[in-house]
């Protein structure tokens, strides 16, 4: 027992654990987490170490001495906002698997996860004038991009634009109408989005903030008093997101 013993608690020492978290978190969307297990033993390899992080664990059977070794966990965040690990801890049946020793690591995680990224209508998400500047932020719609709303068929449109579906229900012709692909900057304005569902509308948000920048849109958010200029660098998407994400938190 002794020996079971000494052998246990050194198997858990001088082992720290690393969690590197991606630059975007989006919820309800699985993510591969990097979970690296160091040990700064001179000697001694580790054996059997199971590694928590709340309710996920993962085994790494062996870490060589002085050496680190690398797995990914799955991880899956049900809703937008803050997080902060709740438990993180290292155990081992080793050596003789009659007892499970424990030992809390010293790593934690926070992480800021995005909203749920929902395809939706990209109808009413512009402002038309920025709030300053006197900045005119164009609507274009025609018959490429993404389609915006379907309206009545008027003369010319095209027929392979015309929405059978909506025309059959309604008994009227209808076509689609789609936002002009446009490098013009375009301003949110949040509190003039016309959708009720506060998780909905966020989410839709969030996607034509997405869609914008992979089209190379300049956009930019008005969300509680704050001015988040139209841009294209990943510092200006990180933001916007972050925004939309924390919404609400007290």
């Amino acid at each position: 027992m002794g020996v079971s013993g000494f052998f246990g608690r050194s198997n858990l020492s001088g082992l720290n654990v690393a969690v590197d978290l991606p630059d975007e978190i989006f919820a309800a969307t699985h993510i591969p987490v990097k979970i690296t297990l160091l040990n700064k033993r001179r000697m001694l390899p580790a054996f059997l170490i199971r590694v928590r992080i709340d309710d996920k664990e993962m085994l790494f059977p062996f870490v060589p001495a002085k050496g680190a070794v690398t797995k990914y966990l799955d991880f899956h965040f049900s809703r937008r906002g803050s997080y902060r690990s709740k438990l993180l801890y290292l155990s081992s049946v080793y050596p003789f698997n009659f007892f499970t020793r424990y030992k809390a690591a010293d790593a934690v995680y926070d992480a800021i996860v995005f909203p749920q990224v929902k395809k939706c209508e990209l109808h009413g998400l512009f402002a038309d004038r920025a709030a300053h500047g006197g900045e005119h932020y164009a609507r274009k719609y025609g018959y490429e991009g993404e389609m915006v709303s379907i309206r009545n068929y008027t003369a010319g449109d095209p027929s392979k634009y015309i929405h059978w579906k909506s025309s059959a229900k309604t008994g009227e012709l209808k076509t689609k109408e789609f936002l002009m692909a446009s490098h013009q900057p375009v301003l949110i304005d949040f509190e003039r989005v016309d959708i009720r569902d506060m998780e909905e509308k966020i989410s839709c948000i969030a996607y034509f903030i997405i869609k914008a920048f992979r089209n190379q849109i300049p956009v930019g958010l008005k969300l509680t008093g704050k001015i988040y200029k139209p841009g294209l660098s990943k510092t200006d998407k990180i933001k916007m997101l972050r925004e939309l994400a924390l919404y609400g938190e007290s």
